[in-house]
């Protein structure tokens, strides 16, 4: 199955993070993610074996442990793009509050999961939620505006536990659900 280890946003968030993706006006070449799923992904995993999931969740655990994080309260808001406003192939908004114990739990959980072989990431890490993918570059100068022009608070969300999740890719997207639950 498809893992990655997640943090997710609050379900009171979802139409905040509609209200975000509407100021992209359905720009053409969009890709829009569901905002019910929305999440902050620490690290993706890829293929793991269902005989793995105790030895992923286990180096989570230690993870979550060793990154030293407690319970805490994170905002979302602003927008930006990966991997540049040239180039948009993401389109997302990222954490205000909460960066340092995002990273702290992402750089605490790969120092776990690489030594059981899994790739670390190849890029640095930028906490965010993705909004939409932008599948061709009909709607560059729309989103180019907006992540230019805008900077709205999307909301807060308490951050307690660290979830272990399966993405399953079905014809009208990703299905997401949790696998396990770390607590903080």
């Amino acid at each position: 199955m498809r893992v990655f280890v997640a943090v997710d946003l609050s379900d009171r968030l979802a139409s905040s993070v509609a209200d975000a993706q509407e100021r992209f006006g359905g720009a053409p070449g969009l890709r829009f993610t569901d905002a019910e799923q929305a999440h902050v992904t620490l690290s993706f995993l890829g293929e793991v074996d269902d005989t793995r999931l105790d030895e992923v969740e286990q180096a989570v655990e230690r993870g979550v442990d060793a990154s030293g994080v407690a319970p805490f309260d994170a905002t979302v808001g602003g927008f930006g793009v990966f991997p540049s406003l040239d180039y948009i192939s993401v389109v997302w908004t990222g954490i205000r509050q909460g960066t340092g114990e995002l990273n702290r739990l992402h750089e605490a959980i790969q120092a776990e999961l690489v030594p059981l072989g899994f790739e670390p990431n190849d890029h640095a890490f930028t906490p965010h939620v993705t909004l939409a993918r932008m599948n061709d570059a009909r709607g560059k100068a729309t989103v180019q505006r907006v992540v230019r022009e805008e900077d709205p608070t999307v909301g807060s969300f308490r951050v307690d536990a660290v979830r272990l999740k399966r993405s399953e890719l079905t014809p009208d997207g990703p299905q997401y659900s949790t696998v396990r639950r770390v607590p903080l």
